[in-house]
């Protein structure tokens, strides 16, 4: 008879484990959420693609990035431009590492196998856990900030609730915290949704999300007496001061999507078709930023002629407008746009943190963890991570922003390398979820050492500036080295594992052979209309050569079809 503890664990086992007869030693790679996307999954076209970056900017946390740049000194349309230019780069990274999850629907933990090894991937996962836990931090924080000022605009005595927090360090105070908490059970008790049936809440998020916005930019604006005022404010900065700040806020930018860009997969992966999710990437990015930040760098202008003072943060500048005029009007309209703002955090903390969150923590331990028990760990985790003190000020956050993009960014350059050189553009994907030792990914005891040599060449010439980041003294020269620190190990990981490869191939490298990307992985036993497809080919098609020359397995079944 099985003991209590056995007991527990086959509980807590996920069902799909208990009832496959998995093999002991894959309970650490394979769970149904870490496998390609079934076809009947794959609901994304290029409209939705699209149109989900114009609603997953359409936050009050997006207004947070720019607005950084406006407490710098630059003025609101330099802001703009250094932050369109750093989105540009960042997003055409995406769409280049997404491709991988976009032909073969799996999700970045599984893609990082490819490159590290079955075994290796493990580090490059919790790199990105780490990112993604941060923005679930900072997203319920905006959230909590939201619910707060919501009900202050309903019950006054909250704003005199003594504040328990060091004055300056913490971006809640104690009614924050009431807001903080009420904003995370709401996410919470959503995190029950199947992703394919979120579409409806992407598109309910972006009107009320912009309806909100423009309201309270025409309430800011109309308070400073008119746009003009508000666009014509200069920069407070100049000369070569004024050419570092642009220099460094363009790739505070570009690294402010580095997580995006990293695990892009895990978004991609649900899209109809391959081609699907490249250009609504490389448009629908950066104009969602540029959109929201023009927004946001508007309102936040406004606050210097309203109260003499930049109020870097929009949701702080409705609550002023409380606490300068108690009335029923303002009551009123501050309650109907943090209501708005309150309901796009939500929508936006499951789409932009819980997703990702919830595949890459399934990566860690697929025995007991799936996606949807990620987005509660995932949840639990960012409250307990403390993330209002990561937004006690501007600067704080983009430091946070600064200092992760040495680690994503050799991680992306040592993928994007493996996808479109090494393995040019071929997965055995059965390969990715088995740690037998004659798997293509297996390596060296399921590590691949050319990946972390790489991995590291990337960080090193940026590490000296990123421990300026955590207040160790360091010279001009290298701080301002480190400003292009995304960039710089991008290429350094990416060319430096090229080499490696070259020096030392593995056994399925291919010497910059043909191009051998399959049209659309479908995998074996996958149904769609009533028809099985195999891996890229329908089953009953006379496409047998085609598929075998790409490294496609066709069943003798499938054979016997044809």
């Amino acid at each position: 008879m099985p003991s209590l503890f056995s007991r527990a664990v086959r509980r807590l086992e996920t069902k799909e484990y208990r009832t496959s007869r998995a093999l002991e030693h894959n309970q650490w790679l394979d769970n149904v959420d870490l496998r390609p996307v079934p076809v009947r999954d794959r609901t994304f076209g290029w409209q939705d693609y699209f149109w989900f970056w114009i609603s997953a900017n359409a936050t009050p946390a997006s207004f947070y990035g720019v607005n950084a740049a406006l407490a710098a000194g630059l003025s609101v349309w330099e802001a703009l431009a250094v932050q369109l230019g750093g989105q540009i780069m960042i997003a055409t990274v995406f769409c280049f590492n997404g491709r991988a999850g976009a032909v073969y629907h799996i999700p970045y933990p599984s893609i990082a196998r490819a490159a590290f090894g079955v075994w290796g991937a493990y580090w490059p996962v919790v790199n990105r856990v780490v990112m993604t836990l941060v923005w679930t931090g900072v997203n319920a924080v905006q959230g909590g900030q939201c619910a707060y000022v919501m009900l202050h605009s309903i019950f006054p005595s909250i704003a005199r609730i003594p504040d328990v927090f060091p004055a300056g360090l913490s971006a809640l105070n104690s009614g924050g915290m009431i807001g903080f908490m009420f904003f995370w059970v709401i996410t919470t008790s959503l995190l029950h949704i199947k992703i394919p049936k979120l579409k409806p809440y992407m598109y309910t998020k972006l009107i009320v999300f912009f309806a909100c916005a423009i309201a309270l930019l025409a309430w800011a604006v109309a308070k400073a007496g008119g746009i003009g005022p508000v666009a014509r404010q200069g920069s407070t900065v100049s000369g070569s001061t004024k050419s570092w700040i642009v220099a460094r806020y363009v790739f505070i930018y570009c690294a402010n999507g580095a997580t995006y860009a990293t695990n892009a997969a895990d978004f991609l992966r649900y899209a109809k078709k391959p081609k699907d999710a490249f250009w609504p990437q490389l448009i629908g990015y950066p104009l969602s930023t540029f959109i929201v930040g023009l927004i946001g760098n508007l309102i936040v202008s406004s606050s210097v002629i309203i109260f003499g003072e930049l109020v870097w943060n929009p949701v702080d500048l409705l609550d002023q407008f409380l606490t300068t005029s108690y009335t029923s009007g303002t009551r009123a309209g501050v309650f109907f746009i943090s209501l708005g703002f309150l309901i796009s955090s939500v929508i936006s903390s499951i789409f932009e943190n819980s997703i990702p969150a919830g595949n890459d923590l399934a990566a860690l331990w697929p025995r007991f963890i799936t996606v949807r028990r990620g987005f509660y760990i995932a949840a639990v985790i960012s409250y307990a991570m403390c993330p209002w003190y990561i937004l006690g000020s501007a600067s704080s956050f983009v430091s946070w922003l600064a200092s992760y993009q040495i680690f994503l960014s050799s991680i992306t350059g040592v993928l994007l390398c493996q996808y479109f050189v090494v393995s040019r553009g071929l997965f055995h994907i059965p390969d990715l979820y088995t740690s037998s030792s004659n798997g293509a990914y297996y390596y060296s005891k399921g590590w691949n050492y050319r990946a972390y040599i790489a991995y590291i060449v990337g960080i090193a010439p940026n590490f000296y500036g990123f421990l300026g980041v955590f207040g160790v003294h360091v010279t001009t020269p290298a701080t301002r080295m480190y400003y292009f620190a995304y960039p710089m190990g991008l290429v350094l990981s990416f060319c430096s594992y090229w080499a490696l490869n070259v020096f030392d191939p593995p056994k399925q490298y291919e010497a910059l052979g043909s191009w051998r990307e399959p049209k659309d992985y479908v995998a074996d036993g996958d149904v769609e209309d009533g028809r099985t497809i195999i891996e890229g080919v329908e089953a009953g098609s006379r496409n047998k050569g085609a598929a075998e020359e790409k490294g496609m397995r066709v069943s003798e079944n499938d054979e016997a079809s044809a």
